[in-house]
């Protein structure tokens, strides 16, 4: 489902700055959707840290079959937090997991199952105040709570100044292929408020046309 302001961040964006205005006319067919519930995408983030996208979707496969809620969607299968929680070191190796995202899956898990991450709070914190608690899960850094926030939780205002996609197109559209600093980063962002997730989304989209679901 498209998120509620997508079509009012559309006009906003295209209106204020022609590049926007350019690669949103090139994809207008296209939009962030959530696919998965949160404790799966954050598990399945964890799970692809640092490794190619083929080895990252094997070694999901393997962790679903294991550890699916039941019965398991063939498209979109969901993680149990129970089952996670559950598997052995043997498991986990059999899997093909290394010993540090183990670790972090069952952290993971044991924040879901306690309460101490509640998804039926998050709505009414700000995006810093959830940054800060899923930064508390061993394994997620801000850039992971940041790729969540935007494409799981849609919250509309995030800027990820970190991820090299959005500092390749910015580079690309904005400065003549020059890497821009941290400030300048900021400045151009500030006109795209209150939709710099979607900005950076249209961004991603003039690199990737192929938009990514969580």
């Amino acid at each position: 489902m498209k998120p509620s302001y997508w079509d009012d961040a559309k006009r906003t964006l295209a209106r204020r700055d022609p590049v926007l205005r350019r690669i949103i006319r090139a994809h207008p067919d296209v939009h962030l959707a959530r696919r998965s519930d949160p404790f799966t995408a954050l598990a399945r983030a964890i799970v692809g840290q640092q490794i190619s996208v083929k080895a990252a979707d094997s070694i999901w496969q393997r962790l679903v079959a294991h550890a699916g809620s039941s019965p398991a969607r063939k498209t979109f299968p969901r993680l149990d937090a129970g089952r996670v929680l559950a598997l052995d070191d043997d498991s986990m190796r059999a899997i093909g997991l290394s010993r540090g995202k183990a670790t972090y899956l069952r952290d993971l898990a044991a924040h879901f199952r306690s309460g101490k991450l509640a998804p039926r709070s998050w709505r009414r914190l700000a995006d810093e105040a959830l940054i800060d608690e899923l930064v508390d899960v061993k394994g997620i850094g801000r850039w992971t709570a940041e790729m969540f926030l935007i494409f799981h939780e849609l919250r509309a205002d995030v800027y990820p100044l970190s991820d090299l996609g959005l500092q390749r197109a910015l580079a690309l559209h904005y400065n003549d292929g020059e890497a821009m600093t941290h400030e300048s980063m900021l400045a151009l962002g500030a006109s795209w408020q209150p939709y710099r997730s979607v900005a950076t989304w249209y961004l991603w989209r003039s690199l990737d046309p192929v938009p990514v679901e969580y």
